[in-house]
């Protein structure tokens, strides 16, 4: 009795589309995965940005998706950090256009010490140095000709303003823009 079953089970799960029986196994998700597609792009953009072997605290790479196309804004130290963007985006699923707009940095012995000067100021503080744990710490630090920004997220308005006022305390630095954003 329980073959017979089985085997009933079994070819009405296969005729059902061809006689037109209701095949909800089937129409379900792919209705569910049009709903979550965009979501579902900006979150594999996010992930495979992050996941590039040379990307890091002192580089930056922001991104837009409309639709099927993605944006890629940003600064990096390095050229092929800015192809590598490009090419891992261009690889996602659902994505069909990619426009680079991701800044490389001009090569400068000052902005590298500068650099390092920043890193050791803001992450070697006590209330900060809790955001150097990650693999991609949250606070990037943006070096062009002596002029710095601050990328990224932090906790509090307090976490913000002790970031920029360390790296205002850096010698050589020309200017600092906070763009660093409190965490909702």
């Amino acid at each position: 009795m329980r073959n017979e079953l089985r085997a009933l089970f079994i070819t009405a799960l296969l005729c059902a589309p061809v006689f037109g029986l209701p095949n909800y196994a089937v129409a379900g998700p792919r209705d569910e995965k049009k709903q979550r597609e965009p979501k579902s792009v900006a979150n594999e953009v996010r992930h495979r940005l992050v996941m590039l072997p040379w990307y890091s605290v002192f580089d930056n790479l922001a991104y837009k998706v409309e639709g099927d196309k993605v944006a890629l804004y940003g600064q990096v130290t390095r050229p092929t950090l800015k192809s590598d963007a490009e090419a891992v985006v261009k690889g996602i699923e659902g994505v069909t256009t990619v426009v680079n707009n991701i800044e490389v940095l001009p090569p400068s012995p000052m902005d590298d010490q500068l650099r390092r000067a920043l890193y050791r100021a803001i992450y070697g503080d006590p209330g900060l140095s809790r955001y150097s744990i990650q693999a991609v710490p949250s606070i990037h630090i943006i070096v062009k000709n002596g002029n710095v920004t601050l990328e990224g997220v932090v906790d509090s308005e307090a976490d913000k303003n002790l970031a920029g006022i360390r790296a205002n305390q850096v010698p050589n630095v020309f200017s600092v823009k906070n763009n660093l954003v409190v965490s909702s």
